[in-house]
Order: C-alpha cells, then structure tokens, then sequence
C-alpha cells in the first residue's frame, strides 16, 4: 500500500541473501529506487505477471510459502528455515493474496498477534518471516 515497503523489504532481503521480486508497475521502480539505501546495486527482479511466474517456478521445483491468514497457516515460531529454493509470497495489506496466488501455495504462514491489530505492516511481515526462512531466528 506503501511505496517505502519496498525499500524495507529490499533491505532485508539484502541481510539474508535473497532477491525482491516485484511487477512492473511505473510506482514500483519509483519506491524501489526511493527505498534503496544501499551502496550497491540491489537483487531485484521485475517480472510481467506474478502468477505465471510463480506457476512457473513451482514447476521448477521452488518452494512457494505465503504470508496469509489462513485455515491451514501454521505459526511463524514453526516455520522451518528453508531447505531449498522458496519464495515467499506478500499480499496487498488491505486484501491479501489474491485467490490465484493463493492456489500455488505449497504453505501458509501466520504472525501470531496479541494486541488489537488484524495484522502487520507488510514490511514488518515480510522481514520476520525472511529471516525466520533464511535460518537467522
């Protein structure tokens, strides 16, 4: 919802060695390049349409993990560090994932909460669970 995730998201995927995948909208590459603090280039990969993309590493044998409220979503504290190739998946932090994406999902994930709130900023989501998946929690 926010251009300045991305920045934070490109920061902590930098921290644990992996690559912000992002669509090609013209906002994107605007907040992409707000937000990269860093003195080096970035991984970044813009890619057409999401889903295909996501069909099509799941083809090749990546694991596709989402961020999502869900039945079936286990806890972050059981989330095991990732083992192999895995893309985690962040939906729009007002409506999620979109029910396409959803399909492709070989897991769910929740951030248990306490407080009053139904969720957190993407941002924050997304870093926790990267580094829960790169092993560093």
């Amino acid at each position: 919802m926010h251009g300045a995730n991305l920045g934070t998201l490109l920061r902590t995927c930098d921290a644990v060695g992996a690559c912000l995948v992002v669509p090609p909208f013209r906002w994107v590459d605007e907040a992409v390049a707000r937000g990269n603090t860093l003195r080096r280039p970035s991984c970044v990969h813009r890619v057409g349409n999401p889903v295909r993309w996501l069909e099509s590493e799941r083809a090749n044998g990546s694991h596709i993990v989402g961020v999502e409220l869900a039945d079936e979503a286990i806890r972050l504290a059981d989330l095991p560090a990732a083992d192999r190739r895995t893309i985690m998946i962040l939906g729009h932090e007002a409506s999620g994932i979109p029910s396409e994406a959803l399909d492709l999902l070989d897991r769910a994930v929740e951030i248990p909460m306490v407080g009053t709130g139904h969720s957190l900023n993407v941002a924050v989501a997304g870093s926790l669970v990267l580094y829960k998946l790169a092993g560093l929690l």
